[in-house]
């Protein structure tokens, strides 16, 4: 948000979304065990062996680190071949692409009635005046 949420950018959410997705996938951590840390691979391949084409190697390293959307991790030469668009201009595509297709679900009735109640209580309690 910018200049004190009155004005906003959706290019920047689409931006932090990605970036609240690759903060969660840190702070969810690591889980560490014998199946994680490839302990019967590493009997069974053994020292100076070819871990990358391992059934393992592959299962894993598909959940292991995060997967933005938008931060591109290509080399620099297929990133060029790809138009070498920057993060932004890669981000105002999401952006319209989302606001053109996007289709919320409509709340549930139940949802919505508890949401015009909060909604009431608070324009009760600081004296908004409904028009």
């Amino acid at each position: 948000m910018l200049e004190l949420g009155i004005t906003f950018s959706f290019e920047q959410f689409v931006m932090d979304n990605d970036i609240v997705k690759m903060t969660n996938k840190v702070v969810q951590g690591i889980d560490i065990n014998d199946e994680t840390l490839a302990v019967d691979v590493i009997k069974q391949v053994g020292a100076g062996g070819d871990f990358l084409m391992q059934e393992h190697t592959m299962k894993y390293m598909r959940t292991a680190q995060s997967s933005p959307k938008l931060m591109n991790r290509k080399m620099k030469y297929a990133w060029n071949e790809a138009g070498s668009k920057d993060l932004t201009q890669v981000a105002r595509e999401e952006a319209v692409h989302i606001l053109k297709n996007h289709k919320p679900e409509p709340l549930s009735s139940e949802i919505a009635s508890k949401l015009r109640s909060i909604i009431a209580e608070a324009e009760e309690e600081f004296g908004v005046i409904k028009k």
